[in-house]
């Protein structure tokens, strides 16, 4: 038994390392430039070893994407359960561990946003799929907001695409640039986006996010 759990953490650890190393490769690289023989030499772990767990680039490049979008999703959940009141408060945190989750983790943002930009159909299915992850959270308690009377009724599904778009360009500038910085965007960007479904950000809340 105590072999199986060494065996295990074992894997986990040299999976780990191989997602880092990729991190490292993929973010400053991009995907046509990398080559697993690097990400092998980065890792310290043979060739061999990356194919057990993954059998070619691109579905290391898709594990990366996933790796993230659960970490984002992972924040963005905790953030909501930590707000008693459905409705615009849950929204609102919703939003900003998203927005947070994107300004610290500028590498896995790039890979996101910037990298998997136009690698074939495999790669904007996948980008589709996170994106849809966030919208669903952000349209769910936007209609819990409309339920409690916080919010006018609206096409909610619209509304989080286009809030998801609004983020994205932000955070692909920010990658890019460096502009604006990301300690920036939330006071803006979150009661802009309010606004834009009627929510009265300065009574209820004043110059506060």
């Amino acid at each position: 038994m105590v072999q199986s759990a060494d065996k295990c953490s074992d894997q986990k650890s040299t999976r780990e390392r191989i997602l880092e190393a990729a991190l490292d490769i993929f973010s400053s690289r991009g995907y046509h430039d990398a080559r697993l023989d690097d990400i092998v030499e980065v890792a310290h772990i043979s060739k061999g070893s990356i194919y057990f767990y993954f059998p070619n680039k691109e579905r290391l490049f898709l594990a990366l994407v996933d790796q993230f979008a659960d970490l984002i999703e992972r924040r963005a959940t905790e953030a909501i359960e930590r707000q008693p009141r459905a409705g615009i408060d849950r929204v609102r945190a919703a939003i900003m561990a998203v927005i947070e989750t994107f300004g610290k983790y500028r590498r896995p943002a790039k890979i996101l946003l910037v990298q998997a930009v136009g690698l074939g159909a495999p790669f904007e299915k996948k980008r589709l799929e996170v994106t849809d992850r966030f919208a669903a959270l952000i349209k769910r308690h936007l209609d819990e907001a409309i339920t409690v009377g916080e919010i006018q009724p609206i096409d909610t599904a619209v509304v989080a695409h286009a809030w998801m778009g609004a983020i994205y360009n932000l955070v692909i500038r920010w990658v890019m640039t460096g502009d604006p910085p990301a300690e920036r965007i939330p006071p803006t960007l979150v009661p802009l986006l309010l606004r834009s479904v009627n929510y009265p950000v300065e009574e209820k809340q004043g110059n506060a996010v």
